[in-house]
């Protein structure tokens, strides 16, 4: 039995291979042209072509196959769930929990814990019976993340992600003072040259655009707002670094040494905002900033 078929709106033109693999989170390119080889890609009803070349504000529709299991154990991790339906579920993640199974966390991870709360519920997405993580955020930093339970909400939370109109909105502690009250950074991000672990703004990078704004700027730090306009990897933190004002204790990207009680770099996800994939409605979570980043407010006397 195979699972519905979905329309996509392409966002961003280039090959159907790159784009499906841009467009949904989860899907790889090579089970992108895996899906594009077998014909489960149209567009006007006929099969796209892997290097077939797609423009923005085509429809294309998708037939994914079959979902079958994976290896993954179900764990019973607690979860703080900020808002959950029959279609999509969001978790507050504190900082520390790794979103994925990788190299050296092959369990006790987001998705171990979502796979065990979400039972049958869940997307398809890349063939794979998983929770469908339409975005992530670093194992550091803590705050909203949404997962999909089927294919139709894990489409709809991805466009929106395209076409930028699901809402993010962060907390941080940078270092330094800001000459301005709020701006923008528009700035592309990629690989990182010498050390392919790191991100960096370079040309030929993917577009990237962080708003920022300053809530408060005491004893040579900063507390702030960051909106992401795109989703890059470690976006806000490369953005930030890039303006010469690394993250409190984000040593990866400049922060000069770590901060005792602190993990990594200071930045919380207190915002989302998504469209409903089945009711239309705008739906809006808030997560309260956690106890840690309270206390380095403190530390620092910032409002």
């Amino acid at each position: 039995m195979e699972t519905p078929s979905f329309p996509l709106t392409v966002t961003e033109p280039g090959r159907a291979d790159a784009v499906l693999a841009a467009a949904l989170d989860g899907l790889t390119r090579s089970a992108a042209q895996r899906w594009l080889e077998e014909g489960r890609v149209t567009l006007d009803g006929r099969p796209l072509k892997k290097n077939a070349k797609l423009q923005a504000g085509e429809v294309v529709v998708l037939s994914p196959p079959q979902p079958q299991p994976v290896d993954l154990v179900p764990q019973d991790i607690p979860l703080d769930v900020a808002y959950e339906d029959q279609d999509v579920i969001v978790v507050n993640k504190p900082a520390g929990l790794v979103v994925h199974p990788a190299p050296g966390h092959p369990d006790g991870t987001l998705v171990n814990a979502l796979l065990y709360h979400c039972k049958n519920s869940l997307s398809g997405i890349n063939g794979e019976l998983r929770p469908g993580i339409v975005h992530r955020i670093d194992r550091d930093t803590s705050g909203l993340i949404v997962a999909a339970k089927h294919d139709r909400a894990h489409l709809s939370l991805a466009a929106q992600l395209q076409d930028h109109s699901l809402f993010r909105l962060y907390h941080a502690v940078a270092v330094g003072g800001f000459k301005e009250g709020s701006g923008t950074v528009s700035a592309p991000i990629g690989r990182h040259r010498a050390d392919r672990k790191r991100m960096a703004v370079t040309p030929g990078g993917r577009e990237a655009v962080t708003h920022w704004q300053v809530l408060d700027t005491r004893n040579g730090h900063s507390h702030l707002t960051c909106r992401l306009e795109t989703g890059r990897t470690h976006q806000i933190r490369v953005h930030m670094a890039y303006l010469g004002h690394p993250l409190l204790g984000d040593t990866v990207y400049g922060a000069k040494k770590p901060v005792p009680g602190l993990a990594g770099q200071c930045l919380h996800a207190a915002q989302l905002t998504f469209t409903h994939p089945s009711t239309g409605e705008r739906i809006t979570v808030e997560a309260p900033l956690p106890d840690w980043f309270q206390a380095v407010l403190g530390r620092f006397g910032l409002a």
